[in-house]
C-alpha cells in the first residue's frame, strides 16, 4: 500500500509559479511510475506529466517548457514545478503512483490561477 499526500497548491496570479509536492508513505516509490494529473472545472482528469523510475519524463503539450516533474526516492517524494501559470492551469492536481496493477492516488491539491 502506498499513501500519497499532495501539498503546495493555492491561489497564484497569472505568470506566477507554484511547486507541488507529493509525499509518499507505506512503501518505497523507487520502482513506481509517478505522475501528476489535473482536473479543471467541468473537465475530465488529464495527465500532466510523468516520470519513470529511471527518470525519464514526459509532459502534456500545453505545459511543456513551463512545468517540470522530479522525484526524490530517498525521501519518497515527487514534485511538480509550475511556472508561467495561466488561468487554464486552474485545477485540482493529483499525484498517482503505478506499479503493475497497483495504482494509488492522492486526494489532490487545488491550484487556482487568477488575478
Amino acid at each position: 500500500q502506498v499513501q500519497l499526500v499532495e501539498s503546495g497548491g493555492g491561489l497564484v496570479q497569472p505568470g506566477g509559479s507554484l511547486r507541488l509536492s507529493c509525499a509518499a508513505s507505506g512503501s518505497s516509490i523507487s520502482s513506481y511510475l509517478m505522475s501528476w494529473h489535473r482536473q479543471g472545472p467541468g473537465k475530465e482528469r488529464e495527465l500532466v506529466a510523468f516520470i519513470t523510475r529511471s527518470g525519464t519524463t514526459n509532459y502534456l503539450s500545453s505545459v511543456k517548457g513551463r512545468f517540470f516533474i522530479s522525484r526524490n526516492n530517498v525521501v519518497s517524494a515527487v514534485y511538480l514545478q509550475m511556472n508561467s501559470l495561466n488561468p487554464e492551469d486552474t485545477a485540482v492536481y493529483y499525484c498517482k503512483a503505478e506499479l503493475g496493477s497497483s495504482v494509488y492516488w492522492g486526494q489532490g491539491t487545488q491550484v487556482t490561477v487568477s488575478a
